[in-house]
């Protein structure tokens, strides 16, 4: 019998949520990803130590500040495993332009020139914003442009149905992050995958996404354990760690499909304005707080990062 993952990387596009070269090499997945959270992991990578000393010292030699570096680093990091998958790579605009569309579609659009001077062309990379609606409008002007985008940080409908408007390449649903903040609510210890409810928002959201031919892909995202992953089996993309992709590659059993286009209930399509969607998400406290809190983690990586380029520089 196939392994678990085999049947799922048969009816899903699976990502590698890692920025560890060693990973993405042995794993082979179709994508992956990087930002800066995981471009601090991927500096304990043996493999990646060339790579990140070389970048540092070609960024001393121009007289780059340790955070310029930090942004040449990422794209570095990101153009490395560009070779690896044949895919898309996802690099992360700074958090702390979540805010700001101007400054995220300027920041963007050097994301780009520099992966193009590394020879890299923006077909094989995704530029990834905060689905804030600045960063969902930043989103809008860079696919017009023919920029790709992944909206991360989406823990509601609302900002779902925000992007699918706006014409957006590709969303990240955070599953894990949703069900941490129901557990911690509700005082339980956990879910069956079938009540997850971090499951059941990517299921809602897929299903909006089918039943009004919207072409957006919906890519689950932040998994705590398998039986979320297996939950989703069907969804267009799934980016998982290397430790659930190496159990699922390890299991023998079979993998009934979740999710299928066929099976979309018909829910309408509807529009939001920017003062429905700010009041949706207002109103949702789960989806609020998760989103707040990712935008600070990841701006504190970023400056966490900046930090170790400093010190060795």
């Amino acid at each position: 019998m196939a392994s678990v993952l085999e049947q799922l990387g048969s009816m899903t596009t699976l990502v590698a949520d890692t920025g560890e070269v060693a990973a993405v090499r042995r794993l082979k997945p179709v994508d992956c990803t990087t930002n800066p959270s995981l471009v601090l992991a991927a500096l304990k990578d043996p493999a990646a130590e060339a790579l990140v000393a070389r970048e540092i010292e070609a960024g001393k030699a121009k007289g780059l500040s340790a955070e310029q570096i930090c942004d040449t680093l990422t794209v570095a990091v990101g153009a490395e495993l560009s070779t690896l998958v044949p895919g898309r790579v996802s690099t992360e605009v700074d958090a702390v332009l979540s805010f700001d569309t101007e400054a995220s579609v300027a920041r963007a659009r050097a994301i780009v020139a520099d992966y193009a001077a590394r020879g890299i062309g923006k077909e094989h990379i995704l530029i990834k914003l905060a689905a804030t609606w600045e960063g969902i409008r930043a989103a809008e002007i860079l696919q017009k442009e023919g920029v790709d985008c992944n909206l991360t940080l989406l823990f509601a409908m609302a900002q779902a149905v925000a992007c699918a408007e706006a014409g957006v390449f590709l969303i990240s649903p955070f599953v894990g992050r949703i069900t941490d903040w129901y557990k911690k609510a509700e005082g339980v210890e956990g879910y069956a995958p079938e009540q997850d409810p971090g499951v059941l928002s990517v299921r809602a959201i897929y299903d909006y996404y089918k039943s009004n031919g919207i072409q957006t892909v919906v890519m689950g995202a932040s998994f705590r354990n398998a039986g979320q992953i297996k939950a989703l089996a069907g969804c267009d993309r799934l980016t998982i760690s290397p430790k659930l992709l190496d159990e699922m590659a390890a299991e023998e059993a079979e993998l009934p499909r979740a999710l299928s286009p066929e099976n979309a209930s018909g829910v309408p399509a509807r529009t939001l304005t920017e003062a429905q969607f700010r009041w949706e998400l207002n109103a949702d406290a789960m989806a609020t707080e998760k989103l707040a809190e990712g935008i600070r983690a990841f701006d504190k990586d970023h400056k966490a990062l900046i930090k170790v380029i400093a010190d060795r520089l």
